[in-house]
């Protein structure tokens, strides 16, 4: 920018540069893309839409078929292990009537015998009843102590507390119906009377 006297007046005349100053060193410059650089995206092939459509198709069916075959493969294991516990449980009842079949064949006998006596009929009852609760030992299966033990509710059955002097107090006194377990599970509790010293 300068200025110029002209008719001894002084007037100030802006002259503009048409060139614009570099640019300093580091500054960012836009520069526009000419038109012939700017590109629209290209078409989306047809027959490439396709080929995917059918690639997911057959991913699809390839899932769904191994879905079947996993639900069927399944559902045959549950019915197997169904079966191999039926054939436990039927096999388990099977051994343990056999235990017990030699305890009909003594009672059989028994009924066929004339006794010479009372007592030898009595006799013969303890040999069976022992017969019996051998084989039920061998099957896990053992009897409640219950008389003069001390009253447990999860094995003993009250059915009457008797006031009396002649025994602890809490504590079974008489065994009306024997208790079993088999192993460390109740099968029924023994019922009994309990006696109530207030001493």
């Amino acid at each position: 920018m300068h200025y110029k006297k002209t008719n001894g007046s002084s007037e100030a005349e802006l002259e503009l540069d048409h060139e614009l100053p570099p640019a300093e060193p580091g500054e960012d410059t836009v520069t526009e893309a000419a038109p012939e650089e700017r590109k629209a995206p290209a078409p989306t092939n047809l027959a490439e839409l396709q080929a995917e459509l059918e690639k997911a198709q057959a991913e699809r069916a390839a899932y769904l078929d191994r879905l079947a075959r996993l639900q069927a493969e399944f559902d045959n294991f549950r019915k197997r292990n169904a079966k191999q516990q039926q054939d436990y449980r039927d096999y388990a009842l099977a051994d343990a009537l056999q235990t017990l079949l030699p305890i009909l064949d003594s009672l059989d006998r028994a009924l066929k015998t004339n006794a010479a006596s009372l007592e030898d009929f009595h006799q013969g009852i303890e040999l069976i009843d022992k017969q019996f609760h051998d084989v039920l030992s061998k099957l896990g299966v053992e009897p409640i102590l219950a008389e003069g033990e001390a009253f447990d509710p999860n094995l003993h059955q009250a059915v009457q507390m008797v006031d009396t002097d002649e025994a602890e107090d809490n504590h079974v006194i008489e065994e009306l119906q024997r208790g079993y377990k088999l192993k460390d599970r109740l099968l029924r509790p023994a019922m009994v009377r309990v006696a109530r010293n207030p001493r």
